[in-house]
C-alpha cells in the first residue's frame, strides 16, 4: 500500500508543540510520511501543496488564540475544497471547548477530537522543533483553579505522569544527544501533589540529574509562586545544568485583585520570594507575566502593579491584556474594564518592560557567555544564553565563522538591542 502524506500546524504553546509530535508519531505509525510545508502554510501563501492528510492542533486559551486557530480551520477548509487536501483533521483545545460549535460551523472537516492523553514518547521518529533541544511534559491539568484562566474546564484537575515514565523518556533523549531540556506543564511545581509519593519537582529534577549526561541545560517552564520551596531554590543554584532561568508568573501585585484571580498568594509573599531567589540563586533570570485590565483593576491597583514592575526590574516579561473567557468566575464580575483601558495599560507595561529589558542587557556587554547556536542568517549566527528560552525570549548575534548549529560556544558580549544581544 502506497504511503500517504500528512502536513501538520500546531498551534499555541509548547504544550500544544509536545502533544502535536505525539499525535504526529501516531501518525507515523501507521505508514504515513510527512510532507515540510508547514511554513508555507503558516505564511498564508498559495504555494501549498497538496497532501493527504493536513492536521490543525488549536489552541482556546483566550480570545486572540481563538481567532487565530478559527482563522487556520478557515484557510485549510480553503485546501481542502481546492483539491489541495483530502482529509482535514482538527484537534487540540479549540475543539475540546467547542467541539459542537465548530463541527456546525465546518462540516467539511473529516475528524474532530480534544486534547491528548499522555503517552510513552520514547520510541518517537519525528519532531517539529529542532533537534538540539526537546520538551517534556511532566503534568496536565491544574490545581491552582485562578478565576480567569479556562485550563480546568479543557484540561481538567491536575494529573501528574509517574517519575519513571518521565525519567525514562527523558533518558531516551539523552541518548539521542539532546543539548537542552525544557520541562512543561500548565504549573510543573504542582507535579506529584496527585499522586501516591513522596515525589515532587526537586526530588524529580535530582533523578533526572543523576540519569542523564548529555544534556546540558534543563530549563524549568511555568512555577507558580505559591509553590516554589526552599528546596528547589537551592537545587536550581547549586546545579551547573538547571538554567539560571525561574519562569514566575505573578499575574499581578495588588493584594485584592490577587486574591480576586485566586493565586493563593499575597504582595509581600511574592515580593519576598523574589528577594530570596535573587540573594540565592547567583546571576538567576526571572521572567513573568503579568495581565493588564483584570475585572475591576482600578487605575490605582494598577499604578501600583506598574510602581511594583519599574522598581523590581524583571529581567524578562510578558503582559496580557485580561480575555474575558466564558466558564470562568471572573468571567461574571463587575465592572469589566473597557477595552481602550486595557489595551492603554498593556501598552504602559510593555513601554517600562522595554526600557527595563535595555538595561538589563547592557549589564551582559564585556561578559563572556555560553551560546547554544541555533540558526545562521547570512553570514552571522544566531543563538540564545540559558538566559533565554526558545522562541520567546531574545537571541545573541554572533559574528563568527565556522559555528555548527547545535552546539555551544563561549561568545563575549560587545553590544545590546532592547532585547537581544551581540558577541563575537
Amino acid at each position: 500500500m502506497a504511503k500517504k502524506d500528512l502536513s501538520i500546524v500546531s498551534l499555541g504553546c509548547f504544550r500544544n508543540t509536545y502533544d502535536s509530535e505525539t499525535v504526529l508519531n501516531r501518525f507515523l505509525k501507521n505508514g504515513y510520511t510527512v510532507s515540510s510545508q508547514e511554513d508555507i502554510f503558516l505564511a498564508g501563501k498559495d504555494n501549498f501543496k497538496s497532501c493527504d492528510t493536513l492536521l490543525i492542533n488549536t489552541c482556546g486559551f483566550i480570545d486572540r488564540a481563538k481567532e487565530e486557530s478559527v482563522e487556520f480551520i478557515r484557510q485549510a477548509v480553503r485546501l481542502k475544497k481546492e483539491g489541495k487536501v483530502k482529509c482535514l483533521f482538527v484537534f487540540g483545545c479549540l475543539v475540546a471547548r467547542y467541539h459542537d460549535k465548530l463541527k456546525e460551523s465546518f462540516p467539511e472537516v473529516d475528524k474532530w477530537w480534544g486534547t491528548e492523553n499522555f503517552s510513552q514518547k520514547a520510541t518517537r521518529q519525528k519532531k517539529i522543533i529542532p533537534a538540539h533541544l526537546d520538551f517534556i511534559k511532566i503534568c496536565e491539568g491544574c490545581l491552582n483553579k485562578c478565576t480567569y484562566c479556562t485550563i480546568p474546564y479543557i484540561k481538567g484537575d491536575l494529573r501528574s505522569r509517574p517519575k519513571e515514565e518521565i525519567i525514562n523518556e527523558i533518558k531516551f533523549l539523552d541518548k539521542k544527544g539532546i543539548k537542552e531540556l525544557n520541562i512543561i506543564g500548565q504549573d510543573i511545581t504542582s507535579w506529584a501533589k496527585d499522586l501516591k509519593t513522596n515525589d515532587n519537582l526537586s526530588s524529580l529534577l535530582s533523578a533526572i540529574l543523576k540519569t542523564t549526561k548529555n544534556i546540558r541545560w534543563i530549563r524549568l517552564l511555568y512555577a507558580h509562586p505559591r509553590h516554589i520551596d526552599d528546596k528547589l531554590i537551592d537545587l536550581i543554584a547549586n546545579s551547573e545544568r538547571i538554567c539560571k532561568y525561574i519562569d514566575l508568573p505573578i499575574q499581578h501585585i495588588n493584594d485584592r485583585i490577587l486574591k480576586l484571580m485566586n493565586r493563593g498568594v499575597t504582595k509581600k509573599q511574592i515580593s519576598g520570594l523574589i528577594r530570596k531567589v535573587r540573594k540565592n540563586i547567583k546571576g538567576c533570570v526571572i521572567r513573568t507575566s503579568v495581565m493588564a485590565g483584570f475585572p475591576t483593576e482600578t487605575a490605582d491597583e494598577f499604578k501600583e502593579l506598574l510602581s511594583f514592575l519599574k522598581e523590581t526590574k524583571f529581567e524578562r516579561l510578558g503582559a496580557f491584556a485580561y480575555s474575558r473567557e466564558e466558564n470562568t468566575p471572573a468571567f461574571n464580575l463587575s465592572p469589566q474594564v473597557h477595552s481602550r483601558v486595557k489595551s492603554s495599560r498593556f501598552n504602559e507595561i510593555m513601554s517600562l518592560q522595554q526600557a527595563i529589558s535595555c538595561d538589563v542587557n547592557k549589564q551582559f556587554i564585556g561578559k563572556e557567555l555560553d551560546v547554544l547556536i541555533e540558526e545562521k542568517d547570512n553570514e552571522v549566527f544566531i543563538g540564545r544564553t540559558q538566559f533565554d528560552a526558545y522562541e520567546v525570549d531574545g537571541v545573541v548575534f554572533i559574528k563568527k565563522k565556522g559555528l555548527k548549529i547545535g552546539n555551544f560556544y563561549k561568545a563575549k558580549i560587545v553590544d545590546s538591542y532592547d532585547y537581544d544581544l551581540v558577541g563575537i
